[in-house]
């Protein structure tokens, strides 16, 4: 099995050779997968967003964040604190404005630091993940501690350009999905 290390340049080096029209061809079939995936599901109101690195060619979570307003859904994302080491809770207004910051990610102009207690699912960024839902991310650490202080009822989707590998390197802190969405599928995990 390969390293942590050695899969996340595996993963950065397959993103990097994407181009921009896969990145976007690929996450509007993102975005309507979850759209199939919602049909029937009206209790589900609170979303939990990671906004796109695009210099590393991460899924384009505007579409759904598109979608989601549409529906109107109540929306909220993330901003690492001042401290460095944990997510804070941001709730996004209707058609936010975004700025990029030092790292490259959107964050919104304008936003309400609020507690994670109403989030129903949280999307969550990876590299790569496998056939048990265990993620990869980029190594820092943020998304496990926020979501291991959730409840496990939160609904936590990776979402991926590409298949899953069949087993990842796990550690006691890491948290699985429930799910991850693919441009070709819905993959379901037995969390």
């Amino acid at each position: 099995m390969k390293t942590k290390k050695e899969l996340r340049q595996s993963y950065r080096q397959r993103r990097k050779q994407l181009s921009s029209q896969e990145v976007n061809d690929w996450s509007r079939k993102i975005a309507q997968q979850l759209a199939h995936w919602l049909a029937g599901k009206a209790d589900i109101e609170h979303f939990h967003l990671f906004f796109p690195i695009a210099k590393f060619n991460e899924v384009n979570t505007f579409y759904i964040k598109d979608l989601l307003e549409g529906q109107g859904k109540v929306l909220y994302t993330s901003q690492v604190n001042r401290e460095g080491s944990q997510l804070d809770t941001l709730k996004l207004p209707l058609d936010a404005a975004f700025f990029l910051d030092e790292w490259g990610i959107p964050v919104p102009q304008e936003s309400l630091r609020v507690s994670p207690t109403k989030v129903q699912v949280v999307l969550v960024p990876l590299l790569a993940y496998d056939l048990k839902g265990n993620r990869l991310g980029f190594g820092k650490g943020h998304y496990d501690t926020f979501l291991g202080s959730l409840p496990q009822s939160v609904i936590k989707i990776g979402l991926s350009f590409f298949p899953p590998e069949a087993a990842l390197p796990v550690e006691s802190h890491d948290i699985p999905l429930n799910y991850c969405f693919t441009p070709e599928q819905v993959w379901v995990f037995a969390t």
